[in-house]
């Protein structure tokens, strides 16, 4: 018990609290092993950039109608059971893609649309989770080593994947991976059970809370940043590990990919939530935002792995840079907005619909970019434009004042 002490220091690890890292432990890991997987899974199905699109586009529509009902139901019944929802649906989404073997590409909506609905409702009830399990003493202990787990999920999971597919003939080791993903989150259906049903009240205003944008402008400044980083993050979630395939033609390569990535950003988000004070997060969201921008040079005329994973290592960099700051920021306002103690529901899901409609405009600007102009001159120029949206977050953030 002692040497436990002397990991943790002076935490009270309730058993809710530790149900809740093993949970969120057991998902990071999961989908490390098997996210940027699926893509090629679809990829080498059917090898057509619009089957994708659709795939991904439908994630991110589901994603966030499925947060606005989330969000009703952790007012109105039981955030455990909204939790349970959303690990039952990423159950079922690869239960699905088991099923539908290599003809999953001939169900790409259902797909997609099973784990936008995953993902809805296993992070809204996952972030009000944490602020109601966690204490103020326990918060910085629990967010610190639950990046631990991502982040070892993050290196472990890809390079293990990548492993297991490339050792195997045909999809097989494709099966066994989402196998293991549909084991681990299996695991987390069943601790969900023992945690403490946490029964809601109060009443639901979403509108109310999207109205506020109206009234206070740090909050509208923050959602709109929120949707220039979706702009990025909807295509260039998917389109680099299929460049890392189409470059080398090896799923451990992507493995690769995913650890040196991975293990970088753990070392920059120990340094940048150290480093960045509050009086520099401005600066330092400007910095990162730059970064990133930059790293698109490295891929975008001519593609190799050798740039693949120098362009890793790079946003690996920026990312922390950016993101520490950012989200600090983010909570800032939120916690300084109208009825914020009653309404953080609200304020999430009003945060994520801006966050997705982002993902979705860009996921729509690459489906138009491939089916109507030639492939390899649209998707560079595509590339450039959307990749500005992290640099773009500045110019809302810089108008954001917080009280010192």
């Amino acid at each position: 018990m002692s040497s436990f002490k002397k990991i943790l220091g002076d935490i009270d690890l309730t058993k809710d609290l530790t149900l809740l890292l093993l949970i969120g432990g057991l998902y990071s890991l999961s989908i490390a092993l098997s996210n940027t997987f699926v893509n090629i899974y679809l990829w080498k199905q059917s090898g057509e950039f619009i089957d994708l699109g659709v795939y991904n586009l439908t994630v991110v529509i589901f994603q966030p109608l499925t947060f606005i009902l989330a969000g009703r139901l952790a007012k109105k019944v039981d955030r455990v059971i909204v939790l349970r929802f959303g690990v039952i649906f990423l159950a079922l989404f690869y239960i699905s893609v088991l099923a539908f073997g290599e003809s999953a590409e001939d169900y790409l909506v259902v797909l997609g649309a099973l784990l936008g609905i995953g993902y809805g409702f296993y992070w809204l009830a996952f972030n009000v989770l944490t602020f109601e399990i966690t204490e103020p003493e326990t918060r910085d202990f629990f967010n610190g080593f639950l990046g631990t787990l991502t982040s070892a999920g993050g290196m472990i999971g890809p390079i293990l994947a990548g492993f297991i597919i490339s050792r195997f003939a045909s999809f097989k080791g494709y099966t066994i991976v989402f196998g293991i993903s549909l084991l681990l989150f299996f695991i987390a259906v069943i601790m969900s059970f023992f945690l403490k049903r946490r029964p809601a009240s109060g009443r639901y205003l979403f509108l109310r809370i999207l109205e506020e944008r109206k009234h206070n402008h740090n909050w509208r400044f923050i959602t709109n940043a929120h949707f220039f980083q979706g702009l990025r993050e909807g295509t260039f979630i998917f389109i680099i590990s299929v460049f890392v395939f189409i470059s080398t033609g090896s799923e451990f390569a992507i493995g690769t990919f995913g650890l040196i990535n991975s293990g970088i950003a753990f070392v920059g988000y120990y340094i940048a939530s150290r480093v960045i004070k509050k009086n520099l997060r401005k600066r330092a969201i400007l910095l990162g935002g730059i970064l990133l921008y930059l790293a698109i040079f490295l891929i975008v005329f001519d593609v190799t792995y050798t740039k693949l994973l120098l362009y890793a290592g790079v946003i690996a960099s920026a990312y922390p840079i950016l993101l520490v700051p950012y989200i600090s920021m983010t909570y800032d306002v939120i916690g300084t907005g109208w009825n914020a103690a009653e309404m953080r529901i609200e304020y999430i899901v009003v945060r994520e619909i801006f966050l997705n409609l982002g993902r979705i405009v860009s996921v729509l600007a690459f489906i138009v970019a491939v089916t109507f102009f030639n492939q390899e001159e649209s998707i560079p120029i595509l590339l450039l434009i959307l990749g500005a949206g992290h640099t773009l977050i500045y110019l809302f953030v810089r108008k954001v004042v917080l009280p010192l």
